[in-house]
């Protein structure tokens, strides 16, 4: 079988190749499928005539369907097609095959009750009135929290300086106090003055700071008040109660995201305790690849590249796959940390330099930096043209580097899902409020009833873009787990339902 649409991509450029699929497969159970169709803008009338058609499947489809030009800019009611004709008749169908040449583009909600979206104009899209209003309810709330913040950074000011002078004038008391015990004296009147003044004082700035204390609280309850006054709390009304077949796998899927999300940002105690609370039963396998990702992680912050190196010679041959040059860039951050060692360490430096051999056509020009710093070894890099070398930037590069080539060898997402899925409710729930504020106001039933998608789409940006999506040609359907694409023999692909249908002569 072979999938389109692999799970969360595990580079920082999502969907980068050679990241394995763990999520929201569609297998084909025919052989394996190249699709390369390219999105046209539909014109009014026929692309051409049948018989000058390229199928898709066949030898020079994508670049034969490249040749037609494809304006900047489109009205909105345009929508980018593929042309795939009917099967076995030749004739073009309205397929929408939701692709976009640089990459996938998913859609919220992209079913049938969606319409196309067109990759004709590849700006962003206009800021509307909805969004602006949006925008300025935020900074509406950021301003109450901006006043806050700054009313917490004047009390605490306030409160270390006054609690310096106070125990400075303690300080001070105290010490005469010794002098006149160590004297045999009595204590003087005016040594009974000074106490009962520091008493008083001492009391005077604890009420003083408890004041300034309690005007922070209104503050703080102003900024609820804002949240209240400029967001909808009434939120639950947004998702069905069907998108769930029952509350306890609601709930195992939750608990599962929160749980990926804590071994993903290396809070291993956290998880652990989860599983435990939760008695969710989690394998070994599960846990192992974050396990040691977190361990390695740990070591390059505390820069110690040694076990970094050894998980990059172990798995060279995966990551030559996927172009990366994880393992150069450990071996030159090493290299950079012998030159920093100073002339001392310049022999171990030329030794360790037999390591740049097998990176030498990829990386010839960094490889020359690196031989070049070592003429001005004696006298200081610090103060030569390769003081970038030293620069502690490498450091965080390598950590970034690491995380994302790792990630996508063991088939993981760089950011985890419950990040994703926040990211793209707080991108998408401005819009369904929206939506279900005018269903409501209108009265429309059965217009949000299917548990699986959504009334409109909802873009969500590059950052979301993951799989791409297929619609079948004949029922102009989008394709699902349980109505997967299938491959015909001369090239086609129609969804498993319109197969079965053609079989039937439905």
């Amino acid at each position: 079988t072979c999938r389109v649409g692999a799970g969360p991509a595990a580079s920082g450029s999502q969907g980068s190749p050679g990241a394995a699929p763990r999520r929201s497969e569609v297998r084909f159970p025919a052989a394996a499928l190249t699709l390369r169709a390219t999105p046209l803008v539909r014109r009014r009338g026929r692309l051409g005539h049948p018989s000058a058609e390229p199928r898709v499947g066949e030898s020079g489809a994508s670049e034969q369907l490249s040749q037609v030009p494809v304006p900047l800019t489109a009205a909105p009611e345009t929508r980018a097609r593929a042309a795939v004709p009917d099967v076995g008749q030749g004739r073009e169908l309205d397929s929408y095959i939701l692709r976009d040449p640089s990459g996938s583009r998913p859609y919220l909600g992209s079913g049938s009750n969606s319409h196309v979206p067109s990759y004709c104009d590849p700006a962003e899209p206009e800021v509307g009135p909805d969004t602006v209003a949006a925008m300025e309810q935020c900074a509406s709330v950021e301003r109450e929290v901006d006043k806050v913040l700054q009313k917490f950074l004047t009390y605490g000011q306030h409160c270390e300086q006054s609690l310096e002078e106070l125990l400075h004038y303690v300080g001070q008391l105290r010490a005469e106090l010794a002098s006149a015990a160590l004297q045999g004296t009595p204590l003087s009147a005016t040594l009974s003055l000074v106490m009962s003044q520091c008493c008083r004082k001492i009391k005077d700035t604890v009420q003083k700071l408890a004041s300034d204390h309690k005007d922070i609280h209104s503050s703080v309850s102003r900024v609820g008040k804002a949240i209240d006054r400029n967001f909808d709390s009434e939120i639950c009304g947004v998702v069905s109660d069907t998108v769930w077949d029952s509350r306890e796998k609601q709930q195992q899927i939750l608990q599962m995201a929160i749980l990926e999300h804590l071994y993903q940002q290396g809070m291993l105690s956290v998880a652990e305790e989860l599983c435990q609370e939760s008695t969710l039963n989690v394998d070994l396998d599960f846990k192992q690849p974050f396990l040691e990702l977190n361990r390695i992680l740990e070591a390059l912050h505390e820069q110690d590249l040694g076990p970094a190196l050894e998980w990059a010679v172990s798995h060279r041959q995966r990551l030559l796959e996927l172009n990366s040059s994880l393992e150069f860039k450990l071996h030159r951050l090493h290299f950079i940390r012998l030159l920093a060692g100073g002339p001392e360490k310049q022999l171990e430096a030329l030794s360790y330099a037999r390591h740049f051999q097998p990176f030498a056509r990829l990386h010839q020009r960094e490889i020359q930096v690196m031989m070049g710093s070592l003429v001005y070894l004696r006298l200081g890099l610090e103060k030569s043209p390769y003081c970038h070398l030293l620069d502690n930037s490498h450091w965080a590069e390598i950590c970034e580097t690491f995380t994302r080539d790792a990630c996508s060898l063991l088939g993981l997402s760089v950011e985890s899902p419950l990040s994703v899925s926040f990211a793209s409710g707080c991108v998408a729930l401005p819009v369904l409020m929206n939506i279900k504020a005018v269903i409501e106001q209108r009265q429309c039933t059965g217009v949000w009833s299917h548990k699986d998608e959504l009334p409109i789409e909802i873009e969500l940006g590059m950052k979301c873009w993951y799989h791409s999506v297929f619609a079948c040609p004949i029922l102009r359907q989008q394709t699902s787990d349980s109505n997967p694409p299938i491959k015909l023999i001369c090239g086609h692909v129609i969804s498993r339902d319109a197969l079965n249908k053609l079989i039937n002569g439905g």
